[in-house]
């Protein structure tokens, strides 16, 4: 069985994330990433605090925050720290109300900046296409080639220059009528951010005479 260390560090290494890169997104210092996927609590803050580092990571890494902190509270081990057998109560820590707020307000600061910065990320980028048909070099022997792919939902389709319409899930269906001498079928996506995509088709076409 997993445990909560080695889930965090194969979710970051299938994403092709480093270390650098997952404290600049979560703003989580990455010797704290480091400490979290070696299980070395004794270098960490309070259980609180790591809770919240935990959430955050499963947050930008795509997985289940209400089963990465279960996995947590199963692998935390407060045996991992270091007790004092004669306990300073002078500089003994309390953990309070306030504490509770500023770590929500942090969590939930650094949740929102992660998803901000992926949508950010994502309205900068060329949208996502694909061309199922025709495939390239296609033999056509009628007056039309059937056209049909996937895209993002928000995102504008030409085809040959001509607008095509798609549907929530971003697929798109169209004819193309085409005349002597077409021999290319071009689709265009255009994202809101003026990004585009292009794939090209060679056709071969056979008209009737």
């Amino acid at each position: 069985m997993k445990s909560i260390g080695k889930i965090l560090k194969d979710a970051r290494l299938k994403k092709r994330y480093s270390f650098a890169f997952l404290e600049k997104k979560t703003k989580i210092k990455k010797e704290f990433i480091q400490a979290i996927e070696k299980e070395d609590w004794k270098i960490l803050p309070e259980f609180p605090v790591v809770s919240g580092f935990i959430k955050s990571l499963a947050s930008y890494l795509k997985l289940d925050i209400k089963w990465v902190s279960a996995l947590l509270k199963r692998d935390y081990s407060l045996k991992a720290l270091p007790i004092s057998p004669k306990p300073d109560v002078e500089s003994k820590f309390y953990w309070t109300p306030k504490y509770t707020f500023l770590v929500g307000v942090s969590v939930a600061m650094i949740t929102v900046g992660s998803y901000l910065g992926f949508q950010y990320f994502k309205f900068l980028s060329p949208p996502r296409l694909e061309v199922f048909e025709p495939k390239d070099n296609s033999v056509i022997t009628g007056r039309e080639v059937l056209v049909y792919g996937k895209t993002d939902p928000d995102t504008v389709i030409r085809i040959n220059n001509q607008p095509i319409l798609i549907n929530e899930d971003g697929e798109f269906t169209a004819k193309i009528e085409i005349f002597a001498g077409s021999d290319e079928i071009s689709v265009v996506a255009k994202a809101r951010s003026g990004k585009e995509t292009v794939i090209s088709r060679r056709i071969i076409p056979e008209l009737d005479k």
